[in-house]
C-alpha cells in the first residue's frame, strides 16, 4: 500500500534577550500556502543585550521553547533558521567589479554571482565574520540602478552590496548553545529582516520602510527600499532599559517596575491620576503622569538613535512606507503614535500577513520575528528556491541572493 509522504516542515527560532520563541510551519505542496502548525516560548536567563553570557541557561531556554512547539506540531525539530542579535551586528556597504571576458557578451547568472562574490571580499578584523550579503543594485557599463543584469550585454559589471557582519566569539557562543540544545543551524539572519518578511508586502518594500524589532535588550533596525536591503543596524537598547528606568525613577523593585510597564505605562497619556498594583501580595501606588514621563524619556532616546541611523543613509523623514514596529516592547500602548511624532513618518504595529493554521496564537508583535524566521527557512530551503514559484510574500532580492547566502552558512 502506497503512503503519502509527510509535508516538509520549517522552523524559525528567535533567540531573544528575555525570551526564546520557536515557530514551526508547513507548506501545501500544491497551493504553496504556508501554515503555522506549532509554536513555543521560554524565558531566557542566559543573554544580556542580545549576547549569550551563560551558554547552559540559553541552551535550556532553547530546549524548552522547541519542546513546546514540537508538542503542538507533533513533529521533531532538528534544524532551524535562527537570528543573530546584539550590538556587535553591523552593516557595511561594499562594491564589486568584474570584467566580462568577451566584449558585448550577454551577462549570465554566473557573472552575477561572480560580481556578488567580488563585493563580499572585504577586509575584516580577525574576530569578525560575514553573516549575509545583500545586493542593492547593479551597474553595467555606467548604466545605474539595474535590478538584474542577466541577459543584458556589456563589458564591465558592478554591484553595490550591503554586508552584515558579526563578532565571531559571540556567534560561536550562540553555536555552542544550539549544539547543546541539539538544534542544527539551517541559516543565520538578523531579526528585523525576518520581521520584514513576515509583515511587509511588495508595495511597502518598494516604497521604502524601516522595520524596528524592539526586544528586551536590543532594537534591530532594517531599511528596505526598492525591494532591497539598504541598511541593517542593532541599537543596544530595549524594553529592559524602560523597566530599569522605572525601578530607579519610582524607587521600587524591578519586579514591580516590570508590572508597572506591562499594565500601566501609556505613551502620550497626560492623565494625572494614581494607580495601584499588587505584586506578591504587597500593594504599591504610583502616579500615572510620572510613570509615563519616565517611559517616554527612554523611548524618545531610542527613537533618536533610530533617526541617527536613518540620517546615516540619508533616509530620515524620507521613507513613504513609514515605520513598522514589532517585538515585545511593541505592545507598549501608544508606541506607534509616539514613533510617528518623533520620527515624522507614518508608523504602525507589524501584523503577520498571508499565513494560515495557528495564526491567532502567534498574532502578537513578540512572535513576528520567529514567524519571519520560519518564512525565511522556507525561502532558503533548496527546493523553495529552485522549484516553487515565488509568491507575493517573498518579494525583494531574497530569492535571488539565496545561492550567495548559502556560501556563508555554517
Amino acid at each position: 500500500m502506497r503512503t503519502e509522504a509527510a509535508a516538509p516542515h520549517f522552523v524559525g527560532l528567535d533567540i531573544g534577550t528575555s525570551t526564546v520563541r520557536c515557530v514551526i510551519g508547513t507548506r501545501d505542496e500544491h497551493t504553496g500556502v504556508i501554515s503555522v502548525i506549532g509554536h513555543g516560548s521560554a524565558p531566557n536567563q542566559g543573554m544580556r543585550k542580545g549576547v549569550i553570557m551563560h551558554v547552559d541557561d540559553s541552551a535550556e531556554a532553547i530546549v524548552q521553547a522547541v519542546t513546546e512547539a514540537e508538542r503542538i506540531a507533533g513533529i521533531r525539530v532538528e534544524r532551524a533558521t535562527i537570528n543573530v542579535n546584539g550590538a556587535h551586528v553591523t552593516g557595511m556597504n561594499s562594491r564589486g567589479v568584474i570584467a566580462i571576458s568577451t566584449a558585448n557578451r550577454e551577462i549570465t547568472v554566473e557573472d552575477r554571482e561572480r560580481v556578488e562574490e567580488a563585493a563580499a571580499i572585504v577586509k575584516l578584523p580577525a574576530n569578525r565574520e560575514i553573516l549575509q550579503v545583500f545586493a542593492k543594485n547593479y551597474r553595467l557599463d555606467g548604466q545605474d540602478n539595474l535590478k538584474d543584469p542577466v541577459g543584458m550585454r556589456g563589458v564591465r559589471l558592478e554591484v553595490d552590496c550591503h554586508i552584515v557582519t558579526a563578532a565571531t566569539p559571540n556567534v560561536r557562543n550562540l553555536d555552542l548553545a544550539l549544539e547543546k540544545a541539539q538544534v542544527t543551524i539551517a541559516n543565520r539572519t538578523v531579526s528585523a529582516l525576518a520581521a520584514a518578511e513576515a509583515t511587509l508586502d511588495r508595495k511597502q518594500k518598494e516604497a521604502g520602510t524601516v522595520v524596528l524589532d524592539i526586544g528586551a535588550g536590543t532594537t534591530n533596525l532594517t531599511v528596505i527600499e526598492d525591494g532591497e536591503i539598504q541598511h541593517v543596524a542593532v541599537i543596544p537598547m530595549g524594553g529592559t532599559h524602560i523597566t530599569n528606568d522605572l525601578a530607579i525613577g519610582l524607587k521600587t523593585d524591578l519586579d514591580v517596575a516590570e508590572q508597572v510597564k506591562l499594565k500601566h505605562a501609556r505613551l502620550g497619556d497626560t492623565t494625572d491620576k494614581t494607580f495601584r498594583i499588587i505584586v506578591d501580595g504587597v500593594g504599591h501606588t504610583f502616579e500615572q503622569l510620572e510613570t509615563n514621563m519616565i517611559v517616554e524619556a527612554r523611548v524618545e532616546e531610542l527613537f533618536e538613535f533610530v533617526d541617527k541611523e536613518l540620517q546615516r543613509i540619508h533616509r530620515s523623514r524620507k521613507l513613504p512606507g513609514g515605520v513598522v514596529i514589532v517585538g515585545g516592547t511593541a505592545s507598549l500602548p501608544g508606541i506607534a503614535d509616539f514613533a510617528k511624532e518623533k520620527l515624522e513618518l507614518p508608523a504602525r504595529l507589524g501584523k503577520i500577513k498571508g499565513l494560515e493554521g495557528l495564526v491567532d496564537t502567534v498574532d502578537d508583535p513578540s512572535f513576528v520575528t520567529g514567524t519571519g524566521l520560519m518564512l525565511l527557512d522556507v525561502i532558503f530551503a533548496p527546493f523553495a528556491v529552485d522549484q516553487v514559484p515565488p509568491t507575493e510574500m517573498f518579494s525583494g532580492n531574497i530569492q535571488s541572493l539565496s545561492k550567495l547566502f548559502k556560501k556563508f552558512k555554517p
